[in-house]
């Protein structure tokens, strides 16, 4: 199963998606479903544009009882960038009074790589919309998030092959005294994944949003060195859940963990998909799973080696 799928849900509502034009299709109430909006580019089943579709989804529906909204495919990813989408959701403000989730680019593998999402400045969505609680963002590729402030949100997801320094140096600098759960798929450089530890320091050191409880440093290169910096970082204090999962995780960043800050005030430790062998993942279980944290080291990988050096891989990348 790939990790790049459709949203089965959004915000605790199941995703519905909005008919083609013409489809006889019963539409539920507007606040029961999240509704996933989306057009085929290649018009294989009809040749409405996402605004008209758009236009369509609010003139059918009560906008203001609308709770949620998952955006598909617009157009061709790689062509045309999420600042439609971005300005249409911004526009609609005043219809849209009820809007508590937002998840940009729910793209699977059969329609575009992570990589080949064009996305943009989405914060104008934040902005717009002072009452939403979740907001999410699948691909890294020429996003933009500058430091924002927002009472109400409280889940901020990105889901990336390379997540950007930039956007994670924006995410640090922001305001968000109701963020609960924070989750970053940092990726690789190769596909813009340029983030650093040091970047991450702000959040790392508690304090930036008292409110978080569930952390996710995920899918990285440098999974070791972020391991490493939680291991002493002072909002470990705070969470409930931490996830360092789908990265290049090692026998290193392990025994960092291991040499650290206690852990055993966690219901959840997330390492699955890692590079740990059997010896140092017995050790970290021995030392947790008695407090009864759920330590999660499932999907161990083997790593591979060329001219001498050893490769270990993050779960997405492309």
């Amino acid at each position: 199963m790939s990790l790049v799928e459709h949203l089965q849900e959004l915000h605790g509502l199941p995703a519905f998606e909005f008919p083609l034009p013409g489809a006889q299709k019963e539409l539920p109430e507007a606040g029961a479903v999240a509704w996933r909006l989306a057009v085929d580019p290649y018009r294989g089943g009809s040749d409405e544009e996402f605004s008209d579709l758009w236009g369509r989804f609010l003139d059918s529906v009560d906008p203001a009882g609308v709770r949620a909204i998952v955006v598909g495919q617009w157009d061709e990813p790689y062509d045309n960038d999420s600042g439609v989408i971005v300005q249409l959701l911004v526009d609609a403000r005043e219809r849209l009074t009820g809007l508590q989730a937002v998840f940009i680019g729910d793209l699977e593998m059969e329609e575009a790589e992570i990589s080949w999402i064009e996305q943009s400045d989405v914060t104008p969505v934040l902005d717009a919309y002072p009452l939403l609680e979740e907001f999410g963002v699948r691909g890294g590729t020429a996003l933009r998030f500058p430091a924002i402030r927002h009472k109400r949100l409280r889940t901020l997801r990105f889901e990336a092959g390379g997540l950007p320094g930039e956007v994670v140096r924006g995410v640090a600098a922001s305001e968000l005294p109701a963020l609960e759960h924070l989750d970053m798929w940092l990726g690789v450089e190769g596909y813009g994944g340029d983030a650093t530890v040091a970047d991450l320091a702000p959040i790392l050191a508690g304090g930036q949003f008292p409110a978080l409880r569930r952390l996710g440093l995920r899918n990285s290169e440098i999974q070791d060195e972020i391991a490493a910096a939680v291991a002493s970082a002072p909002v470990v204090a705070q969470l409930t859940s931490l996830d360092l999962s789908l990265g290049a995780l090692s026998d290193e960043g392990v025994t960092a963990l291991l040499g650290g800050q206690p852990l055993t005030h966690l219901a959840r430790l997330d390492l699955h998909h890692n590079f740990v062998t059997e010896p140092v993942a017995q050790r970290i279980r021995g030392a947790l799973e008695p407090s009864g944290v759920e330590v999660d080291l499932s999907e161990t990988r083997e790593p591979w080696e060329h001219d001498g050096v050893v490769h270990r891989f993050t779960a997405v990348a492309e």
